[in-house]
């Protein structure tokens, strides 16, 4: 293997190392008893199976397919965790696996959702999101450390050792018990015996295997430390409870979807008599975020939330969704400055971002600009209004607009929730979670005080007669998008303002000129002469949203947590997403859906502690 580069790029493994691998999927399923325990999964249940090394995804692939043979025909969810060190190029992948003619109809999309080669955990959603891939690029070991979530069924293969050079059997076995429950049940292929008497003495009792065409050395077990009694397998215990989502902007409204599509009624509240009408409700929004120099927690979260909405939105986004790509514009001495030491200090996959002269950059983006940048092939814009009207549109989704929430309560294992001039609760719901932006604060039950603030920001709308005919995002001190409309009625949006101290819901002029401003300083070539003047043409449009961020600038994504730390069972925040909304929302709502559902989580536990809600609790400051 090659020196390993620089993160977050992660060395490829060699295709010859991949010309003797020998995976025995049907070994694994057939071990496993998974046909008949697929079967079994209840409405809105999930199946979580795990496996040491990924190699060219043959046993996911062929469990895939079992799960659509076997699995039920309602809405449930398979869950596949893996592993590996030095994974296959995108190109790699799909020469090897096209020696598989039959996996044809599940290789495909797993090829076109592979993602780029970033050292981390990636969640894949597939299938309709009937079947969710967690795909960990990096040392095995270390990479089931962090990730939270426990198996039904486990494939272990020696290919860690092919990969790496290394094996620790004894690691192995402590992740894989880390993880297990009584009743999960391990399909060892090639195992040796000491490996196989280790297995037994941590716990997982072997079964007897009749089926001759199993080749030998295989084991299989199921874990019982203890002697405790097994656990059914496959079947959530609180699977099918219902769901109340408050704040129908991007984030509640991606939330209700995705736990309509794995089988969960929500309920979705807004105070609007629509979705996606408050900070969500731009016209044009750009799905960007802004890679820091040094790759810390908060870079490696942004990274995944980028590379994560990326597929999503490329599968979801429908007609609403435009992959433009984007220019990050070194648009003055500083931002030159910071993107040379961003460049000399990181290595990125060339398909996630890369560094273009101004040439290159006038040529991708179709404008005439004074320098280059950093340039993001996968981003583009979005119509986030008429994306959130269109992810409401489900038939698990009950949709109470216009309905304000003044209070809520816990009773049993239930929260009423209260709206105004009632003293009976109008809604019932077993789980809760607040995404009302700004307004989030008011909602939390209690008395205690948090670290939220609202941002005004002002978009301002250029009229096609004034609009350039750029054809990519263009973003720096301001975003500006791409003109789009009905032909003759087409506007190119300006983004946005950043007022703290603010309260003013409508447009102003003065918001406006800030805006011409900073994009004239970006882009001079971009602004007619006579609209950096005082003068405005009155045809100049805009609107007002008001953004949810805190005191340091992370979001908020999870159970809620009281002053003194203890949780509010069935309580969640996700809110505090700022001005990175569009970027953000699809992977935290993946993420706190995994959460309200007990489902393996999306993210590391060094990331899921940065979006941790008992942090926002205000400190108490003793009056002087």
């Amino acid at each position: 293997m090659n020196r390993s580069p620089v993160p977050p790029a992660i060395t490829p493994a060699e295709m010859s190392w991949f010309d003797g691998m020998s995976e025995s999927s049907q070994a694994y399923i057939e071990l496993n008893q998974l046909p008949a325990r697929f079967s079994e999964v209840p409405e809105a249940g999930h199946f979580v199976v795990a496996e040491n090394c990924f190699g060219s995804g043959l046993n996911f692939l062929a469990t895939w397919q079992a799960w659509q043979a076997f699995g039920p025909s309602h809405s449930a969810t398979l869950h596949f965790v893996s592993a590996v060190p030095f994974p296959l190029s995108r190109e790699d992948l799909e020469k090897v696996l096209s020696r598989w003619p039959e996996l044809n109809n599940v290789s495909a999309e797993l090829i076109a959702n592979y993602p780029a080669l970033i050292r981390g955990t990636h969640r894949l959603v597939l299938a309709g999101g009937s079947v969710r891939l967690t795909l960990i690029f990096g040392d095995t070991h270390k990479a089931y450390d962090t990730p939270s979530f426990m198996v039904d069924a486990w494939f272990l293969d020696d290919c860690s050792h092919a990969a790496s050079g290394e094996v620790d059997p004894n690691k192995t076995i402590k992740h894989v018990c880390k993880h297990s429950k009584p009743g999960t049940t391990l399909a060892a292929v090639k195992a040796n015996k000491a490996f196989q008497f280790a297995l037994e003495e941590a716990g997982f009792h072997k079964i007897s295997c009749d089926k001759p065409d199993v080749q030998p050395g295989s084991f299989s077990g199921v874990f019982q430390p203890e002697d405790q009694p097994s656990l059914t397998q496959g079947k959530s215990v609180e699977s099918g409870f219902s769901v109340a989502v408050i704040g129908a902007g991007i984030a509640g409204c991606l939330l209700a979807n995705n736990l309509a599509q794995r089988g969960y009624s929500v309920t979705l509240v807004d105070s609007a008599n629509d979705a996606g009408s408050a900070a969500s409700g731009n016209l044009q929004g750009a799905m960007y975020v802004k890679l820091g120099v040094e790759f810390n927690h908060q870079t490696q979260l942004a990274l995944s939330a980028l590379t994560f909405s990326q597929r999503y939105y490329r599968v979801h986004g429908g007609p609403f969704w435009h992959p433009t790509g984007l220019l990050q514009l070194a648009w003055n001495d500083n931002e030159q400055d910071r993107q040379r030491r961003f460049i000399e200090r990181n290595q990125y996959p060339q398909d996630v971002l890369q560094q273009v002269s101004r040439e290159k950059a006038e040529v991708l983006t179709g404008a005439t600009l004074e320098t280059g940048g950093l340039w993001f092939p996968g981003n583009g814009w979005l119509e986030p209004s008429s994306l959130c009207k269109a992810l409401t549109v489900h038939p698990r989704i009950q949709k109470l607009f216009g309905c304000s929430i003044r209070q809520m309560a816990a009773s049993g294992d239930e929260w009423l929730l209260f709206t105004p001039n009632t003293d009976s609760p109008n809604i019932t719901a077993n789980r809760v979670v607040i995404c009302a932006g700004h307004l989030s604060p008011q909602l939390i039950p209690g008395s205690g005080t948090f670290r939220f603030k609202a941002i005004r920001g002002q978009v301002t709308h250029l009229p096609e007669p004034l609009a350039t005919r750029h054809r990519a995002v263009i973003c720096g001190a301001r975003y500006l998008n791409p003109a789009h409309g009905l032909e003759g009625q087409q506007q190119a949006v300006i983004g946005a303002t950043f007022d703290l101290h603010s309260h003013e819901p409508y447009p102003t002029t003065e918001s406006h000129r800030e805006n011409i401003r900073a994009l004239s300083a970006m882009v001079p070539q971009m602004m007619p002469p006579h609209m950096a003047s005082e003068d405005l043409p009155e045809q100049l449009g805009g609107r007002v949203g008001f953004r949810c961020t805190t005191h340091d600038y992370q979001p908020v994504a999870g159970p809620f947590y009281d002053e003194d730390g203890v949780v509010a069972t069935g309580l969640y925040l996700f809110t505090g997403l700022g001005s990175k909304g569009l970027t953000y929302a699809p992977l935290l709502a993946e993420f706190v859906a995994d959460q309200v559902t007990g489902q393996p989580t999306a993210l590391p536990e060094s990331l899921a502690k940065k979006l941790a809600t008992g942090r926002m609790h205000r400190p108490n400051v003793a009056s002087s």
